[in-house]
């Protein structure tokens, strides 16, 4: 398999195929989905895609109608395929959503065994070795098997040596571990990872209930320069370094569709910011509008925006990089 071309973002995940529920309300009552795709990591490399950076995906699908639907999809949206492959033997997993009238929910996965378990620790390695600007990775693919974490770390370390930025969102889902798992293994890769994309809960979890500057310090404690706390509808704030925590308002949504992806939206739109070069307060203002846009939208990534769609909710204050 070739090794992956000169990127900008490169992430590694598990995709999946997502059924939303055609109606609201208790997923025993629902009897109506549509296919969609899924995944956290997925989500925010096809958000990086459509912002125009050049993004890479690692993964492993089943040889099957819907592994054979995501890796088409994926292409269609310019992502780099080179890492992800078709394995017999596996289904491609499944999650059927939930959805209630205020627009949350609760996923339900068919998952396992996942075919990510045929991702190899040198194939990894062959991809980061065309030098992408930034490794993304979530705590999604470390929940899936114990192995994974392991794997992780001499990842995020040789991603380092090669002069690669790293970076990470927790994205614990109690549903894949128990919350002190959870928290083990991702502080085991905190030490690794150079830009932390947290929610607020995510890091109620890793370091208990306490204020947003301590959770920053908490992540920077472990030597991570950039730290970017999510917080919903209540905005986001981040830090690098020793300068000031710049706090950013959510953007607002006259009515919210679909919270699922909101997080992944946000991620892309300050990966983009962070690859531009922008000041952390811009990139906060990007992120949280493509965020923004996601909610309005039914699905995990149909509502990741375009940059002028971007653009459109910024006001045209500046047009931004292309």
């Amino acid at each position: 398999m070739e090794a992956a071309k000169m990127q900008d973002v490169l992430t590694i995940g598990d995709a999946m195929i997502t059924m939303n529920p055609k109606q609201r309300g208790p997923m025993r009552f629902t009897t109506e989905f549509e296919r969609k795709i899924g995944g956290a990591e997925l989500n925010v490399a096809i958000g990086c895609a459509r912002l125009g950076l050049q993004t890479g995906m690692i993964s492993r699908l089943g040889r099957d109608e819907f592994g054979r639907h995501i890796f088409n999809t994926l292409r269609g949206e310019g992502i780099d395929v080179s890492g992800i492959a078709l394995e017999d033997n596996y289904a491609t997993p499944v999650n059927f959503k939930e959805t209630t009238e205020n627009g949350n929910g609760r996923t339900f996965y068919y998952r396992f065994p996942s075919p990510t378990e045929e991702i190899t620790l040198q194939h990894i390695k062959e991809q980061l070795s065309g030098q992408p600007k930034v490794f993304y990775i979530t705590g999604v693919f470390a929940s899936l098997r114990p192995e994974n974490v392991e794997m992780l770390r001499e990842v995020l370390r040789f991603a380092r040596e090669q002069g690669v930025l790293t970076a990470m969102d927790p994205n614990i889902r109690l549903r894949l571990w128990s919350r002190e798992e959870a928290g083990e293994a991702i502080r085991s890769l905190l030490p690794y990872v150079d830009l932390m994309l947290s929610g607020r809960d995510e890091a109620d979890m890793l370091f208990g209930v306490q204020s947003l500057e301590e959770h920053i310090a908490s992540f920077q404690s472990y030597g991570i320069e950039r730290v970017i706390i999510k917080n919903g509808s209540e905005g986001a704030a981040g830090k690098s370094g020793s300068g000031e925590t710049v706090h950013q308002s959510a953007e607002k949504v006259e009515k919210v569709a679909d919270t699922v992806g909101a997080g992944d939206g946000f991620n892309a739109g300050f990966l983009y910011g962070l690859l531009q070069g922008y000041p952390l307060e811009k990139a906060l203002k990007i992120g949280s509008a493509a965020g923004a846009k996601v909610v309005q939208v039914a699905g995990d990534n149909e509502g990741l925006p375009l940059l002028e769609e971007v653009e459109a909710v910024l006001g045209n204050e500046e047009r931004l990089e292309r």
